[in-house]
């Protein structure tokens, strides 16, 4: 299925990335001392895998995987559940935690990630944000910049309750946000108004740089992010977490599960150990997954495509694009990732209406965990400029394999 030729190609092109990876090796120790020191500091032991039913009283395992994550992303307090489904569930969860009727949330990267158009009422829902009263706006980015002018005209004009920033590019055509232009902005909006809530959407984003956005100069308020993407290390089944501010996490817990009850509630099922786990290989899988990036970016770009990043830029997330600029060799990349995939190898994606996305959309990801972006996995949507985003891969060698495969099928009538 991969010729010789092919082979060839990637061996080569492996030797011309040795020093991105040495960097990333690099990164990858420093990230993995982070976690160690995270669980030693916290006695984390057997008992802490056991696991709690019905309200889920007492879970002394879910209190110590808070204390974990809260060390190693560098904030007062935080909320790791099963209970939040994905990504956009907890970022849903924040926002209605966040916001009241009447207060507006502004966003500074233009437009978020679709699964959010219907959260905030930009596409019409009965339950969205919107139907609270609560008001949006937007600024976008100018040449993958803030729009320092435009946020400051939006923070004088009218109190802004929160302002979300999301780090990865989602569906768009930008580049992802790094740390040093968050820490840039952050200080430029509290000089303007101090009280703002600032919340980050950090999905895809952890491990891939040595701080949080809760650990730089000029921190946020509130992070964001999935555990079946960097922090769950492919081994958490699902579930997502929420780091900041104490006070903001207590009213997330609220949202969460009830007033009154917050945090002191839910169960974990047995999923303490997984996440746990999880979160111990997360600097290693994340390490995998950006050499499986850089490699893919030098390969294509070699074979003539357009690519972002570059293999040698700066990285905050672990999306690669190819921007294909046709919807056939979007499709049939897509396809060989899928059959370069553990499970489900012999299915053949096709474009399709998903819930939440406005476009078709094609998605590969023949993984252990549904939906889980840190295994090997490649989806765009069906329009212009027809872009593959591919995320992830557990090991070097089995996102390797996956982007061999799908080039292989490139050419493939």
């Amino acid at each position: 299925m991969i010729s010789e030729e092919i082979k060839t190609l990637f061996k080569g092109k492996e030797k011309e990335v040795e020093e991105e990876f040495k960097e990333l090796d690099e990164l990858c120790d420093k990230n993995s001392l982070k976690v160690l020191n995270a669980f030693r500091n916290n006695n984390i032991s057997e008992a802490h895998f056991n696991s709690t039913t019905g309200y889920g009283y007492n879970d002394l395992g879910r209190d110590a995987i808070e204390k974990v994550f809260s060390e190693v992303l560098g904030s007062e307090d935080s909320l790791v559940r099963s209970q939040f489904i994905s990504g956009s569930h907890a970022l849903t969860v924040t926002l209605f935690a966040l916001l009241r009727p009447n207060d507006t949330l502004l966003s500074i990267t233009g437009k978020p990630y679709d699964t959010l158009d219907e959260v905030i009422g930009i596409v019409e829902n009965k339950s969205s944000l919107k139907s609270f009263g609560i008001n949006y706006e937007q600024v976008d980015l100018i040449n993958d910049d803030f729009n320092y002018e435009e946020i400051e005209k939006k923070l004088k004009e009218k109190k802004i309750k929160v302002i979300e920033i999301q780090r990865s590019k989602g569906y768009s055509t930008r580049k992802s946000i790094v740390l040093s232009k968050i820490d840039k902005v952050i200080n430029f909006i509290r000089n303007i108004d101090k009280d703002v809530i600032i919340m980050i959407d950090n999905c895809y984003c952890e491990f891939v740089e040595e701080k949080s956005p809760l650990e730089i100069d000029n921190p946020a308020d509130v992070i964001v992010g999935s555990l079946i993407k960097n922090l769950g290390g492919g081994i958490a089944p699902n579930g997502a977490y929420v780091a900041g501010k104490k006070d903001l996490i207590n009213l997330v817990a609220d949202r969460l599960t009830v007033p009154g009850e917050g945090r002191e509630v839910g169960p974990t099922l047995g999923i303490n150990k997984m996440i746990l786990q999880g979160l111990f290989m997360a600097p290693s899988v994340v390490c995998s997954s950006l050499k499986v990036a850089v490699l893919t970016s030098k390969v294509l770009e070699s074979l003539g495509y357009d690519v972002e990043p570059k293999y040698n830029d700066e990285r905050c997330d672990i999306v690669q694009n190819i921007i294909f600029h046709d919807k056939n060799k979007l499709i049939k990349y897509c396809q060989g990732i899928q059959m370069g995939s553990p499970i489900d190898s012999n299915a053949l994606p096709l474009p399709w209406d998903m819930p939440g996305y406005t476009d078709q959309v094609i998605m590969a990801a023949g993984a252990f965990t549904q939906g889980s972006s840190i295994e090997i996995s490649c989806d765009g949507p069906i329009r212009e400029p027809y872009i593959a985003y591919q995320q992830g891969s557990l090991t070097y060698n089995y996102g390797k394999i996956a982007v061999m495969m799908a080039v292989s099928n490139l050419d493939r009538e």
